[in-house]
């Protein structure tokens, strides 16, 4: 049985059939805390693709951390083949301060490819990049919705790469949307650099949502299968296809007001259907929030108190061969699955 090479990342090797955590130094706070990019690496006995998931590239966004937290306790990783690299936790500054942004208020997500001696998000944009994303052959980037905002699990990839179209089909989330490339992002830029990544969105910003959990974790084992990285056994495959959407807009609040939601993401919808109403503190006015075409629900609005303008459910456009009960059907089996401890969740 042939077997790998020791993988060596930072000056440190790890042996085939180990894992190890590794941190990379990124910067001094100024009250002298180190702070470092910590990942973990996975390095299977047997040869195969090198992989990357990472979680909290927007410090509030911690559906991703719990994601990543149960994937490395999945039994299946003693089977693996090639090398998984697994960062919980990109944006630490974000992260302790309960924040999407850097202390500069910068977006890390529009700051790649970075540079050595850049701002402090181009210098971990860079880390990040050069010391791990393009190591791999390929990666899964996980992200929620912002705070007051919350998204069906979903997975983005742009139209024309090959790559990502057949891992969004191996993860099968309720559905997968066709997005541009993003100046700045981390998805464009390894693109250009010859490293696909797929971006799961799910849930709320500074929340769980055990659903949206699941669903991550079980996608990420499927496509580690598809890519002929871990056995079959142990991972369940899904049962339906995904909705796939060629489009999406926000639906936006007419007036400001008290928000009353008629329906949830996940929902189809037809066009004219009142999706929810705005009213004045009184009751004496409301304006309705209609459907302008049939679509999915893919993400809404969280927080009953909108100004004029403010996105309130983001509506995706189906294919017409999309099925109309696979987001229902996903959800049945991930709570047929076993259910976690409350330690596992809290």
């Amino acid at each position: 049985m042939p077997t790998q090479a020791p993988f060596e990342i930072a000056g440190q090797h790890v042996a085939p059939g180990s894992r190890a955590q590794i941190d990379l130094p990124i910067s001094i706070l100024p009250d002298h805390t180190p702070v470092g990019l910590s990942l973990e690496v996975i390095h299977g006995k047997r040869p195969g693709p090198t992989m990357f998931v990472s979680a909290a590239v927007h410090g509030d966004e911690l559906i991703g951390v719990e994601i990543v937290r149960r994937l490395l306790r999945a039994p299946q990783l003693k089977s693996l083949r090639g090398t998984l690299l697994v960062i919980p936790v990109v944006n630490s500054f974000g992260f302790l301060n309960r924040s999407r942004y850097l202390p500069d208020r910068r977006d890390l997500n529009r700051c790649f490819p970075g540079h050595p001696s850049g701002s402090l998000g181009s210098r971990l944009a860079h880390i990040f990049l050069n010391d791990v994303v393009l190591r791999c052959d390929f990666g899964i980037d996980l992200h929620s919705a912002a705070i007051h905002r919350t998204n069906l699990p979903q997975v983005r990839i742009s139209p024309s790469d090959a790559v990502t179209r057949r891992m969004a089909a191996s993860f099968a989330a309720p559905v997968v949307l066709t997005s541009p490339l993003r100046d700045g992002s981390l998805r464009a830029v390894a693109a250009a650099k010859g490293t696909p990544v797929l971006l799961y969105e799910a849930g709320e910003g500074l929340r769980f949502d055990e659903m949206a959990v699941r669903a991550g974790v079980a996608g990420i084992l499927r496509v580690m299968h598809a890519e002929d990285m871990l056995p079959a056994k142990g991972i369940t495959p899904s049962r339906r296809q995904s909705h796939v959407c060629s489009s999406s807009t926000w639906l936006r609040a007419p007036v400001g007001g008290l928000l009353r939601t008629f329906r949830a993401e996940g929902e189809t919808v037809k066009q004219g259907d009142a999706l929810a109403t705005v009213s004045d503190p009184f009751g004496k006015t409301e304006e309705d929030i209609i459907a302008p075409h049939d679509g999915i629900l893919i993400g809404r609005a969280i927080l009953p108190v909108v100004n004029e303008g403010d996105a309130v459910f983001h509506l995706a456009k189906l294919l017409p061969k999309a099925v109309a009960d696979t987001v229902e059907d996903m959800i049945t089996q991930l709570e047929s699955d076993p259910l976690f401890d409350e330690d596992e969740i809290i």
